[in-house]
């Protein structure tokens, strides 16, 4: 082949992989422009408060959410004064990896353990539509020399290592939580579990390698399961304790 027809033929190829390139990329970008959250906000608000008043809540009451992996569920509770009471269970789209914690960066594992999210955790501009840092690693975590960054609860329904809840799923929970933040909670708790950790459920998890891991997270989940009140989480000799 001629010189010229030599390389008037690479840049055919050239432009044919860089047009197919452009095609998949447009393909997989099919995600619609981020809503400003101002617009979110005024537009779940309303129903919002009417939800919470059918129940005798208060929008804008502290609140506490609860994940199961196995169940792929999220929980989202209102304090109502004396208990918390559970306001919505909502379905999670997907997590990544199997029962059991996170250990090390790009491990590809959702945690699990109990953490706290402040208003500066809250993330309005996210690039899964809206999102809230779960502040992985914890105090456990560190102790326990797991490391991890970035580890969120958003929207769309793809995860590395997060909870991905669908766009509309989040926008509910987000514009929630934001609420309770703005009226005072300095933060809210996420205590994320394997499974709902029912005396049955922990007998099938006799001899798993993250048994005494596990009785250790069903300490803080039988004290909210026998007063709905999320317990204060402290950890001392690489151990959860718990105190009401």
């Amino acid at each position: 082949m001629r010189p010229l027809k030599r390389l008037i033929f690479q840049l055919s190829v050239v432009a044919a992989v860089a047009a197919i390139a452009i095609v998949m990329l447009r393909s997989n970008d099919s995600r619609p422009p981020p809503r400003d959250i101002n617009e979110i906000r005024a537009r779940l608000t309303p129903d919002l408060q009417s939800s919470f008043a059918d129940r005798d809540l208060r929008f804008g009451a502290p609140i506490f959410i609860r994940i199961f992996k196995e169940e792929r569920e999220l929980e989202l509770w209102v304090d109502q004064g004396d208990t918390f009471v559970l306001f919505r269970t909502y379905p999670i789209c997907t997590y990544s990896g199997t029962l059991g914690p996170k250990l090390q960066e790009g491990d590809l594992q959702s945690p699990e353990g109990f953490y706290l999210v402040p208003p500066s955790s809250m993330n309005p501009n996210s690039s899964y539509h809206l999102s809230f840092n779960l502040g992985f690693p914890n105090a456990y975590d560190r102790a326990a020399d797991r490391t991890g960054s970035f580890l969120m609860v958003h929207g769309d329904c793809v995860s590395v290592g997060c909870y991905a809840m669908t766009d509309p799923v989040i926008e509910e929970i987000y514009v929630i939580a934001e609420a309770a933040l703005n009226a005072g909670q300095p933060f809210f708790r996420v205590h994320a579990f394997p499974f709902r950790m029912t005396d049955q459920r922990m007998k099938l998890a006799h001899g798993h390698m993250w048994e005494d891991f596990w009785l250790n997270l069903k300490q803080g989940y039988d004290l909210f399961e026998n007063t709905k009140r999320p317990p204060d989480v402290e950890v001392e000799d690489g151990r959860y304790v718990f105190e009401i």
